[in-house]
């Protein structure tokens, strides 16, 4: 794969990224002319959905985290663009790639932005997209060979918390908590999470419970929480397990993790506050690491259905299923049903199931194996479909042949669309990305938005996200790319 900085070198352009000040443009590169817009403007028709209780130590849902919301469900109440006239616009940042962004209180865009050297955070200005303040992380801990591209260590999630701070794991085993004043970033508190974490492990994700707790998981199968107000580190190992996607919190105290061989539903006991598993059920790991992957096993993040349900996909040869489980009671952790998605032989994702009312959301991210996988007009397999939970049975009620090679797609209720960001196979060798709009209800594609040409339009895992203006926002390799109806 391409480091950062490479990708940079081989396209010719600099890296300007890191200075607060005023944004440059993502440059397209030359190639055979692409339509600008494809399909016609959508007329919003709203959807339904379960309601999603606000995680009191989050800021108000949605946005306060990559899922959107403690329930990890992708999806946001207000619009997104519905096509009228889209304006784009976009800020290079160099070798700033800010894949996990969320939106505080004053409507800016807080970003955690990996670079060749390690991450930091940025405050954006939603609309002109640069940068008004920048606060560095501890820098990236890289073994030889190891791949900057892959390396999800303190540098892939944080979380808004309901004072407008950032929580977030660093690269040194700890958690920061940084003050976002609306014009800069200041070190609240650090918590040392280096007794539970060996030097050889590293920090993923972290998410509070409805109690405060903050618990975290790490690259190596340390699942653990800290008390906020003593400090106090507890924790438990799954040995030889890794986890390498965030995970879900729910009002009855359920924290849900994902391994590369299990589905777990966590609970603080309830004298010591330490971690125990409630439940655990393995799933078909399959037999390698597909093309698409970062790790053999599930690639999702579990997202939470309704008042009792929990689902994820497994690595199942030769084709992949969208898994639904019990998330409580007495059949807590009892597989309710499963329906096989994309073409057999063709199928993994490395992208969070997206949830509407009784319907999930999958991906097809078969075939990336990084930036070169989508150059010179080349692209990944096709797929994404929705399956309906209907009591015990699952099934596949559409599939949409778009090719999105690692977005998180995000779901809006006002609208009732769906966003992916695409790339077609383009004989000609143009590399176009697209933001694409498909109908949560029929699976046919509304229309598709050029954001550019090149490389340095690579989303590189990413995910969508819509603002409280419904303006669409796409974190790239080199930047941020805007979409907003005129």
């Amino acid at each position: 794969m391409l480091a950062a900085a490479a990708l940079l070198a081989l396209t010719g352009f600099a890296a300007v990224g890191g200075a607060a000040g005023a944004a440059v443009g993502i440059p397209s590169t030359p190639g055979a002319p692409v339509p600008k817009f494809i399909g016609a403007p959508a007329v919003a028709n709203p959807i339904a959905s379960f309601p999603v209780p606000q995680n009191p130590y989050m800021a108000a849902n949605p946005g306060n985290n990559i899922h959107d919301d403690a329930y990890a469900t992708d999806s946001y109440v207000g619009s997104g663009p519905l096509g009228h006239r889209i304006k784009v616009t976009s800020a290079l940042y160099g070798v700033d790639e800010c894949a996990t962004d969320a939106f505080d209180t004053r409507g800016q865009i807080v970003g955690l932005c990996v670079g060749a050297e390690g991450p930091s955070l940025f405050l954006m200005n939603p609309r002109s997209l640069n940068i008004r303040a920048r606060y560095e992380l501890p820098l990236r801990h890289l073994k030889a060979g190891e791949n900057p591209l892959t390396d999800l260590c303190g540098g892939a999630y944080f979380y808004l918390d309901n004072l407008d701070q950032v929580v977030v794991d660093t690269t040194d085993r700890t958690i920061q908590v940084v003050a976002d004043t609306g014009k800069k970033f200041a070190l609240r508190k650090t918590y040392n999470l280096t007794a539970a974490v060996p030097a050889s492990d590293c920090l993923v994700a972290l998410l509070p419970d409805w109690s405060g707790r903050i618990w975290f998981v790490s690259s190596h199968g340390v699942v653990g929480n800290v008390d906020p107000v003593t400090s106090a580190v507890h924790w438990t190992t799954l040995p030889g397990e890794i986890i390498d996607n965030s995970f879900a919190v729910d009002e009855t105290g359920g924290v849900f993790i994902a391994s590369d061989h299990a589905m777990y539903r966590f609970d603080a006991d309830p004298v010591t506050g330490a971690p125990v598993a409630t439940w655990r059920q393995p799933y078909d790991r399959g037999s390698e690491q597909k093309p698409g992957q970062l790790a053999q096993g599930t690639g999702t993040t579990p997202t939470l259905v309704g008042s009792n349900l929990v689902a994820i996909t497994d690595n199942a040869d030769p084709q992949m299923h969208v898994l639904v489980y019990n998330r409580s009671g007495a059949s807590g952790g009892s597989l309710v049903c499963s329906s096989g998605v994309f073409t057999p032989g063709q199928s993994d994702t490395e992208n969070s199931l997206v949830a509407v009312g009784n319907s999930l959301y999958a991906e097809n991210n078969y075939g990336y194996k990084g930036p070169q996988s989508t150059l010179l007009g080349a692209t990944t397999k096709p797929g994404i479909a929705r399956v309906d939970v209907n009591g015990s049975t699952c099934s596949t009620v559409w599939t949409n042949q778009s090719i999105a090679p690692t977005s998180v797609a995000k779901a809006s209720l006002a609208s009732g669309l769906l966003y992916a960001y695409t790339k077609p196979a383009n004989a000609l060798g143009t590399d176009a990305w697209y933001l694409t709009a498909i109908d949560l209800r029929t699976g046919a594609t509304v229309y598709s938005q050029l954001a550019g040409t090149g490389a340095e339009f690579n989303n590189h895992y990413a995910a969508i996200y819509l603002g409280p203006d419904g303006t669409a926002y796409v974190p790239t390799l080199t930047g941020m790319v805007r979409f907003s109806d005129r």
